[in-house]
């Protein structure tokens, strides 16, 4: 026999699946403020809207769909569940989206079930949390808690110059309005994020669903090279200042010492200039992404990695500035919720549910600070995330929604 909730997350998802998507490499565009993204928050509003739950925008761009049965005050802390639609570059379509779609059916499922929550029980999509439009991860839950300045963050540029006050004014918000939200923080009971995993040490333990422990310590750092621009053909290889070389060091640099450390490191992103085929560069911008199991660990990553390039930039006759652009700490999630949703689900699905960390940030992390936090996870069997590849089966998706039903009513019963 079929099983309806596998059919009913297949029309959901449907409805998002086009969306943003590029035909030609099957990733997602979906950059924070830009039309495919807005288009998936209209989704949202529709969606959460059809039923009966009461939608707000807060001044920092993000979403609040509200459960409030009669007899609940309104005002009392809510289990909160949700995620992001934003992208990064042609990523995946699983990494945020789930996470709203299953927090929609999850309430679908608790209703059906006859279900009343003692306490409000709210979805929420988050702003910007990949970073990729203007640089800095979490950007709409780190302005609800204060772990950014409203100026700071209306101050920061895309690619194409467009600040986050120009984009959100574009898009009919009022930056004015951005900044801490103490009262809807103090709204918030406990948070859980349904999210695909994005890894494969479920396919590994042969688990559809996993619950979190920790994030990993990771940041962003901006490598700036600067060296001399020359004639590609008439410059002497003794007498350039290529800053390419210098950030070509440090691109395997980094390879190296984060094999040697136990860490990850990565640098995904270089723009050059003049960045002409028949010129030796002038400079060089990179950024570094770099995590580890523990901030000493990270901490020496990068200082190997600045260490390596300032060595082979003095070789090479360049220059090498290196600045942060973010920082997250460790997180260790809320041992206690941890336990209330791995019993939860455990129950609901009748299976032994792992519990595992992770390298990737999550606006789970930010608010880790502030309340209490937990994850689930969803089965990858590709085990590739921020690609086309990223994916999770249908019975999977199916049996996070059951999960995440089962830990929101363990949450919202009392």
């Amino acid at each position: 026999m079929s099983d309806p909730l596998v059919g009913r997350f297949r029309t959901l998802w449907a409805e998002l699946a086009g969306i943003g998507r590029d035909p030609a490499t099957g990733g997602y565009l979906r950059y924070a403020w830009s039309p495919a993204e807005l288009a998936c928050r209209d989704w949202f509003v529709a969606e959460a809207t059809s039923r009966g739950l009461a939608v707000r925008a807060d001044g920092n761009g993000n979403l609040w769909a509200d459960w409030v049965p009669p007899g609940v005050d309104p005002a009392s802390p809510a289990v909160v569940t949700g995620s992001h639609f934003d992208s990064v570059p042609y990523g995946g379509g699983y990494d945020g989206p789930l996470g709203i779609v299953s927090a929609l059916l999850a309430v679908d499922e608790l209703r059906e079930q006859g279900f009343v929550p003692a306490r409000p029980v709210t979805v929420a999509a988050f702003a910007e949390e990949e970073g990729s439009r203007f640089g800095l991860a979490c950007l709409g839950s780190r302005l609800l808690t204060g772990g950014i300045t409203a100026a700071r963050a209306l101050a920061l540029t895309d690619a194409a110059g467009v600040t986050l006050a120009e984009a959100m004014r574009a898009a009919g918000a009022d930056p004015a309005a951005a900044g801490p939200d103490p009262a809807r923080l103090a709204r918030i009971g406990a948070f859980v994020e349904l999210h695909v995993e994005q890894g494969r040490a479920l396919v590994d333990l042969a688990a559809p669903v996993g619950v979190a422990s920790m994030i990993w310590p990771h940041g962003r750092w901006r490598l700036e090279f600067t060296g001399a621009g020359d004639h590609a053909g008439t410059t002497r290889m003794v007498d350039r200042r290529d800053p390419m070389l210098t950030c070509a060091h440090t691109v395997l640099a980094a390879d190296a010492q984060a094999r040697r450390l136990g860490g990850h490191a990565t640098i995904g992103r270089v723009e050059v200039r003049p960045n002409a085929t028949n010129a030796v560069p002038a400079q060089v911008h990179a950024w570094l992404d770099a995590r580890a199991a523990d901030p000493g660990t990270l901490a020496e990553l990068v200082e190997a990695i600045t260490a390596e390039a300032t060595t082979r930039a003095a070789s090479d006759g360049t220059t090498v500035a290196v600045t942060a652009e973010s920082d997250s700490p460790l997180v260790a999630f809320d041992s206690a919720l941890a336990e209330r949703a791995r019993t939860a689900v455990g129950s609901g699905l009748r299976v032994d549910v792992p519990v595992l960390p992770t390298a990737a940030g999550h606006d789970a992390g930010i608010l880790a600070g502030h309340v209490p936090t937990a994850m689930i996870f969803v089965r990858n069997p590709t085990g590739v995330s921020h690609a086309p590849g990223e994916y999770a089966t249908d019975d999977d998706c199916a049996a996070g929604v059951r999960a995440l039903a089962a830990t929101l009513a363990e949450l919202a019963a009392k």
